[in-house]
Order: C-alpha cells, then sequence, then structure tokens
C-alpha cells in the first residue's frame, strides 16, 4: 500500500498551475493559498461561497463518520475499489480524486486497496469540517477545500474520479481526466433507506438518481446495484445515519422525532454504481 500527495493543484482564480512553497501553494501570478497546520488547504474563493460554511456541517461529518468506520457501508466501498481497480493490471501509479470526499472514508479505503499501485490521492468538499477530518485521518494524500463546479485542478491531471452521493459537474470531471480515465459514480437507488424514510415522512418518494445515458464527454463501461439488508441496533448508529444525510433537513419534527425514539432499525441499502470512460 501506497498513497502519496496529488500535486496538479490549479489556482482557483486564475487556473494557473500551483506550486508548494513550504507552507503554501502559490501560483505564478502570485496568488497563496496557506496550508493549515492540519495539513489541508483552502482553494474556494469566498466570492464563490453561497453561505458562510458551505456543505456539510461539524456534528454531520463526525455522524458520517462514526457510522462508516463501523462498517455498515463497506460493501458499496468494495465496489468503488474493485470499479477503480478495473484496466490497472500493468499501472504502477494512478492518481484519484474524490469529489465531495466527505471524511475520505472511501479515498482511504482504495489506498488500502492494493501493494503493486502508487495511488497520487486528492480529497475535495466544499465543507471545510470534511476536509479538516479527513486530512486529520490521512496525512499521506492532499486534502482541499474546494467545489466542483471550478475544480482546483490540473487539465488532463487524473486517472480516476470519484462521485459518491455527490453533486456531478460532468464538464469540470471531463476536463480534469485523462483519455481513458474513469468517472465512478454512486448515486441512491430507488429503495435506498426505504424504511427509514417511511418513518420520517408522511409519504415515500421515488429515489431512484440511475444516470438515463452516458454524460457528454465520456462512455458508460459499467453499471451495477449494490443491495444490502442493514440492521442497525441502538439509537446512536440510527441518528448518526439521519445525521449524515439530506433527510435530518427534510423531515418535519415530527418525523426526527419518531426516528429518535427507535432503538433499533432494519434497512434496504440500494445503491447505483456507475463506470463512465473519458472520450
Amino acid at each position: 500500500m501506497s498513497v502519496v500527495p496529488f500535486e496538479h493543484l490549479a489556482c482557483p482564480l486564475d487556473s494557473m498551475p500551483l506550486c508548494r512553497e513550504e507552507k503554501s501553494w502559490r501560483c505564478k501570478n502570485g496568488h497563496s493559498f496557506d496550508v493549515a497546520r492540519q495539513g489541508y488547504v483552502h482553494l474556494l474563493p469566498v466570492q464563490k461561497k453561497r453561505s458562510k460554511d458551505p456543505g456539510d456541517s461539524k456534528a454531520m461529518v463526525a455522524a458520517r463518520q462514526r457510522f462508516l468506520e463501523a462498517g455498515f457501508y463497506q460493501p458499496i466501498a468494495d465496489a468503488v475499489t474493485k470499479a477503480a481497480l478495473a484496466d490497472t493490471a500493468n499501472q504502477t501509479t494512478m492518481s484519484c480524486l474524490d469529489a465531495g470526499c466527505g471524511e475520505g472514508y472511501y479515498l482511504r479505503q482504495l489506498g488500502q486497496s492494493s501493494d503493486d499501485i502508487e495511488w497520487s490521492e486528492l480529497g475535495l468538499d466544499i465543507s471545510k469540517w470534511a476536509v479538516l477530518s479527513g486530512a486529520k485521518q490521512d496525512r499521506r494524500a492532499n486534502w482541499v477545500v474546494g467545489s466542483n463546479a471550478n475544480l482546483p485542478v490540473g487539465t488532463d491531471t487524473l486517472d480516476r474520479v470519484l462521485c459518491l452521493f455527490g453533486f456531478p459537474v460532468y464538464s469540470e470531471f471531463a476536463r480534469v481526466l485523462r483519455s481513458g480515465g474513469l468517472l465512478i459514480q454512486v448515486d441512491a437507488g430507488q429503495d435506498h433507506l426505504r424504511e427509514l424514510r417511511e418513518i420520517i415522512y408522511p409519504e415515500v418518494r421515488a429515489e431512484s438518481k440511475k444516470v438515463a445515458s452516458a454524460p457528454q464527454g465520456f462512455r458508460r463501461t459499467a453499471s451495477e446495484d449494490v443491495r444490502f439488508p442493514l440492521h442497525l441496533a441502538g439509537a446512536e448508529a440510527i441518528a448518526d445515519l439521519l445525521a449524515m444525510t439530506p433527510h435530518l433537513y427534510r423531515a418535519s419534527q415530527e418525523g426526527r422525532a419518531r426516528a429518535a425514539a427507535l432503538e433499533s432499525l432494519s434497512l434496504t441499502v440500494d445503491v447505483c454504481l456507475h463506470t463512465f470512460e473519458r472520450l
């Protein structure tokens, strides 16, 4: 297992290459971005923020970390790693961006996947709390506060992009991926967490976000449904699951109260995993 930081960062203000100089990243036009003591760098310009503290809150990130580290979504991580390793038999170095990385669980899983490949990794999220958590847990990768809408990444520099339960910006993914590189996307299926949704909502609507056709600049190479039962014992695990999803804010106060009263819950995990190759 070998993980190194991804170095091909680009200035979010003028798209020029950034070079690391001790405790900062600089472009030739003089823009400078300090590396925080925890090891991450903030590359989301204030004028491109939609709120003072965008993305997941500190509490949401902590809930997701507890839930994922308990192994509840391990089958999803295994499927993502398998897809990322496709066609790498003769490769010794690979670069990967997790676009919307959260606290870095899936990127860390990938870094543990093979002793034959050196992974150059970049975790990016719009939430500073998520990036901070990822940087604290793994100092080998690069961690960046940034936006999928304007990736601070050089053109044609990546072999893999992960977008897991996130907000894909296909034009940017196509720009940063090399020809033949893979985009691995995971979205909720129709039955994903249906049992929880039936508790917190008066009416359950279809949740499927399957991608009907390949995005421009890509071709679909694989598609699979990852579906498995999950049983949560204890109120804390249920609360963590709810807190790490958008359902926490969409549900009514009454719906959240019903979930909080649960001591156990059996669920269906149902996600769609798509692999797209950059043309």
